[in-house]
This record gives C-alpha cells, structure tokens and sequence, in this order.
C-alpha cells in the first residue's frame, strides 16, 4: 500500500482525492486545517483519512506526518512548500506541487537528488498543463528540423459565456486575494527580439485584444516574467517570448484603476474598522476624506482621467466600492477591502460553470517552409460537480503522484514538467480523462 499525504482541501483538491482514491492500493491522508473540509472530501472511504493539521502551528508534527508518507502533495500557499519540501527529503518522501519553483526550492535540487527523491513542481494548469502542451510541440518541431521563431501563450480561469453576468467578466473559483496579489506583479516580455519592461503599475493598462476561436475577443496582458522560458522550453532561437494571463473584455480597465486608487496595497491599516467603503474611497480621492460628499462619484471619476459613464465607472459602482455598507471586520488593508468585496459580489451561484482557457501560438520555419501553429484548450465546469479550475489543476497532479508511485517517472531532484518522460503520459491521461489541447498548423508565406 502507497500512503499519500495531502496537505490542504481547498478548491482544487477534491478531483485530485478523488483520482487517488480510485488506485486500489493508495492510502490517502489530507490534512486540513479545516477539518470537516478533509473529512468532506474522503466521505467514508476506507483508504482515506482526514486529519487537523495547520503548518503555521503545527510545525512540530509535520515530519512525523511527512515520515509515514511516500509522497506528499502540496496545495498550500506557495509560502509553505520549502518548508514541506525539507521535511520530504529529510525523511525520504517525494513531493508534488502546483505552484511555480521558488528560488529557495530550486536550491533544494541538490540535497534531494542526494536523497534520491523528487520535488516535482508545476503541475496543475498555469502553471503544468501550460508547459507540457507547448514543449510537445516545441520538441516535435525541433525533430522535424524546424526553428520556433515566435512563441505566445495565453491562460486565463474565467465564467463560462452563460455565467458571464457582471462589469468585470470575472468571478472566482479560486481565492480572490490570490488573483489580486498577482495583480502587484512586474512582468517582462520578448516582442522581435526586444525586451519589454512593464512595472506593476502599468500591468493592467498594458492589455490587448486577442481572439479565441469559437469564444470570440479576450483581454491579454502579461504574466510575469516570460524571458526564462526561452532557457526552459529550449528554443534560444525565439526572438518573441509572451506569456500572458486572459480576462474577459472589462476586467483591465477597473482593475488598472483599482491599483491606480490604491487597492493593491498591503499596508497594514488599523483605522478601517467600522468604516464604510464610501468612506475608504473618500479617504484616496480627497485628502482627509469626506466621506459624506455627494459629489464623490463625479469627483473620482475627474481623479481617474475618466468619464462618469464609463465602463471602469460602472464596474467600480458595481462593485460596491462607493456604497455606505461597512468593510469587512477582518480587513487590515486595502487589499483585504478589495478581496473581501470582490468574494462577496463576485462568486459563482448555483448551477453556474466556470471556463479554462489556454492557448498557445506558434512561428515554426522549416528548411522548407513556414508555419503556424495553434494548441487550444477549452475546458467546462460540470453545473454542481467540479469546476474546470479544479480539474485542470488536480488532475495532472493526481496523474503525476500516480506516475512517480509507479516508478514511470524515475527522477531524482527538483523538477517541472517540461521532459517527455513527464508530458507525454500525463497529457495522454489527461485526454483519457477529456481534458484536451486541439492543434492546428497551417502553412505561413
């Protein structure tokens, strides 16, 4: 029997529990700080075990629990993995995550190859099915004699086109403090062989449009730094390296004004307790606030270079953010405020489905020809089942604690999914299980 231990029952956890507990001969333990969130995704199984379990208070037993594992898999924040990592390699246990390598885990490598495990990095969604369906292609164009000259890729978690019903085109499956804090990102980009700087404060004024094929326009806008990946897909050929993040038409304009406001910010504030978001508005646009001004609305829209009428304006009123009702008690900064609206207004109901976009495009030149190619993801939500977040992020982490059980994936250090030995089961898998990329290569003058 195979014991795998499960840190966190989050959002994305319950199609990977799910997949493990269908091996006859895996033992899964998920351990929660939330209890009843454990014991709700095992139900009765009887090779499933749910325990209490909080890193930040339970160091002390995190390497006896590490000790009975031969995997662990981690679904914590990010902020969490080195230090389950140490622990795996001290006691000899494999790791899976879905989170991008850290600096720290990366210097990890050598300390487990010398323990002769595995910390198996990036393999969910964005990042992990990202890096495995372009480096299938990358590496089939590269047998065919060819040179990949432009790489763009796209990726974006967003409601389905029947759940689209808001001013941002947006709403979470996922923590929305999550998808804010990455709004605080630099990024850098590769455009015909210059390099593009784009600080934080431009990210989200720095979009475009581009089209999806059977959905129509989607804002695109930079993911953090792209130029790695020229080194880690292996085409130092490439004058064009873009990874971007996809939202619905809308979501750029309010949020580039959000941050512009000052909502990203993660001060902390003491003062925000009984206040009303009019007030904490009132308190960016004037100085001293003046919370009860009846011209705040027209006052921000002249603070933000926009018109009243604007689709910034609505998304901004929409959200709350000029209303007299009282932040949340927990908020200890504008960034809290922002989450915490943003999870009250902008979650999904009932019934609703969620939508995975990825789409890869690519310049292949041949000795004898030019060409382009296109991979493209379009996955679905099942209406009160698992959300396609969900399946795309647990899936491939399942399949690949699978592999590494099974000795398929016979590694040793710390590694992403971007080896053939890796990418072609799990996507192969993956499509078993209907979560498809669609290729299209047509010919280019």
């Amino acid at each position: 029997m195979k014991n795998v231990l499960v840190f966190g029952a989050g959002l994305v956890a319950r199609p990977l529990v799910r997949y493990l507990l269908e091996q006859n001969d895996f033992h899964v333990t998920v351990a929660s700080r939330t209890l009843s969130k454990a014991k709700g995704l095992l139900g009765d199984h009887p090779r499933g075990e749910a325990l209490a379990f909080d890193i930040t208070q339970d160091e002390d037993k995190l390497g006896d629990l590490v000790a009975q594992a031969d995997i662990a898999v981690s679904l914590l924040p990010y902020i969490y993995h080195v230090q389950i990592a140490e622990q795996c390699i001290a006691r000899g246990a494999h790791l899976l995550t879905t989170s991008y390598v850290s600096d720290a885990m990366r210097a990890l490598d050598a300390r487990a190859q010398d323990a002769g495990v595995i910390l198996l990095n990036e393999l969910g969604l964005d990042p992990g099915i990202d890096h495995m369906s372009a480096k299938r292609i990358i590496d089939q164009v590269h047998e065919d004699g060819g040179e990949i000259t432009s790489f763009r890729s796209y990726c974006g978690g967003l409601p389905a086109p029947d759940a689209n019903d808001n001013p941002l085109g947006y709403k979470f499956s996922w923590s929305p403090r999550g998808v804010v804090l990455a709004g605080r990102n630099d990024a850098r980009y590769q455009e015909h062989g210059r390099v593009v700087d784009v600080p934080n404060a431009r990210l989200f004024a720095t979009h475009f449009l581009t089209w999806v094929a059977g959905l129509g326009d989607f804002e695109a806008y930079p993911n953090r730094n792209s130029l790695p990946y020229i080194d880690i897909y292996g085409i130092p050929e490439t004058d064009t390296m873009y990874r971007g993040t996809l939202r619905n038409v809308g979501w750029c304009d309010v949020l580039q004004k959000l941050n512009e406001l000052g909502y990203f910010s993660l001060d902390e504030r003491t003062d925000l307790t009984g206040k009303t978001f009019r007030q904490v508005m009132a308190e960016l646009v004037y100085e001293g606030g003046r919370g009860d001004n009846p011209d705040l609305e027209a006052d921000l829209a002249a603070y933000l270079n926009l018109s009243p009428t604007s689709g910034a304006m609505m998304g901004l009123k929409w959200l709350g953010l000029l209303d007299n009702a009282p932040v949340s008690e927990k908020a200890n900064s504008l960034l809290d405020v922002l989450a915490d609206q943003m999870l009250v207004k902008m979650g999904y109901r009932e019934g609703e489905r969620d939508m995975v976009v990825l789409v890869h495009e690519f310049v292949a030149v041949y000795p004898d020809r030019k060409s382009f190619i296109t991979s493209t993801l379009i996955d679905y939500g099942v209406p009160g089942g698992d959300t396609a977040m969900a399946r795309t992020v647990g899936l491939p982490a399942a399949i690949g604690v699978r592999m590494i059980l099974e000795g398929k994936i016979n590694l040793t250090g710390v590694h992403i999914p971007v080896l053939p030995e890796i990418y072609e089961p799990v996507l192969g898998e993956l499509e078993q299980l209907g979560i498809k990329c669609q290729e299209q290569s047509k010919p280019l003058n």
